[in-house]
């Protein structure tokens, strides 16, 4: 009787196991293949410019050498005296021609006014026609004057503006807050327009240019913005800043440019970059408490089918069995736990 009852209190305990055992552990699920890698380039600066001359002539100053940021002063400064010496010939022109204009104006004004007077007399017949006619000549031809007076005023105003212009050209300018990289010019040294004499970079910012594959492109942009990667071993912030759509077919690989948008230290090209990635890889996860070695094939049975299906087994990773991919076996497949355990 002692005996019956022992073993009577015992089935709760064996039924507890069993459903434990079934219904406690954790799925096993088909999952995708992914892998870590870690994206390696350098850094650059963000833009650059090269820097060359409008105009002819030789370099009076240099004011920024290799290293130097561009400040209020201009780059370069080009010998003026020949374009100062057409300035003030044309501003004397200008002034000479303003007595002119007044001169002909002057002139017009008396000479409308005759007209008008022998008009009046020739209406009352006491002027001929001929007294007429030479009145409104004389006040055309001054008229003409004024106006052709006028028109050489324009022109050497429009000249002068020029003139103005060309010498301001003098002055080699470069955008502030650029270093200079380079710079092949000296002082005394003359210059032809169009030739390269320096080049300044933008290092305000820092990119670096990648060469990537569509997995880790969109692995790059699903990345919240900012992301946080490794400059120099100090953690910073940076963001996708553009995706060249061009495909270059050698490498099969997509170039994008990652913009540092924080880092504490110095500003220059070369500084190492670290964009750890888990991207996705060919082959699909299986749990291995779910794969059978029955034969020494390697084989899972589906939960809701209690189909079996053999795999392709490509590599090992924890407690995972890297598979070749099935079409039914997509991941989120639900498998069935197997007593002979890989």
């Amino acid at each position: 009787m002692n005996v019956l009852r022992h073993y009577i209190s015992l089935i709760p305990i064996s039924l507890l196991l069993i459903f434990t055992s079934v219904y406690g552990e954790d799925k096993l699920i088909v999952t995708e293949a992914r892998k870590e890698i870690v994206l390696t380039g350098y850094t650059r600066h963000i833009n650059s410019q090269r820097v060359s001359s409008e105009v002819a002539g030789k370099v009076m100053s240099v004011h920024y050498d290799i290293g130097q940021t561009i400040g209020t002063k201009p780059f370069i400064e080009i010998d003026t005296a020949f374009i100062d010496y057409e300035l003030e010939r044309t501003s004397r022109s200008i002034k000479k021609n303003e007595i002119a204009i007044k001169k002909a104006r002057s002139q017009a004004s008396y000479l409308e006014k005759e007209h008008k007077r022998i008009s009046t007399l020739f209406e009352d017949k006491l002027a001929t026609e001929a007294d007429l006619d030479r009145a409104r000549q004389r006040f055309d031809q001054a008229d003409l004057e004024l106006q052709s007076a006028l028109s050489e005023q324009a022109l050497l105003s429009t000249t002068l503006d020029d003139l103005r212009e060309r010498r301001r050209r003098h002055k080699i300018s470069a955008p502030r807050g650029w270093i200079v990289t380079k710079r092949d010019i000296e002082e005394g040294e003359v210059v032809q327009p169009g030739t390269p004499l320096a080049e300044v970079s933008d290092y305000r910012k820092l990119v670096v240019p990648l060469s990537v594959s569509h997995e880790e492109l969109s692995t790059i942009s699903a990345l919240p913005s900012p992301f946080h990667a490794t400059l120099q071993g100090i953690q910073v912030r940076a963001s996708l800043n553009w995706v060249n759509p061009q495909f270059d077919e050698l490498t099969r690989k997509i170039t994008i440019e990652i913009l540092i948008t924080e880092y504490p230290d110095e500003n220059r090209g070369g500084l190492k970059f670290l964009l750890p990635l888990n991207v996705s890889s060919a082959g699909i996860y299986v749990p291995k408490k779910a794969v059978s070695l029955r034969y020494e094939n390697p084989a899972v049975i589906i939960r809701q089918t209690e189909e079996v299906v053999n795999l392709l087994v490509l590599g090992d990773e924890g407690d995972h069995l890297i598979a070749g991919e099935d079409d039914r076996l997509k991941p989120g497949t639900e498998l069935l736990p197997q007593g002979n355990n890989f």
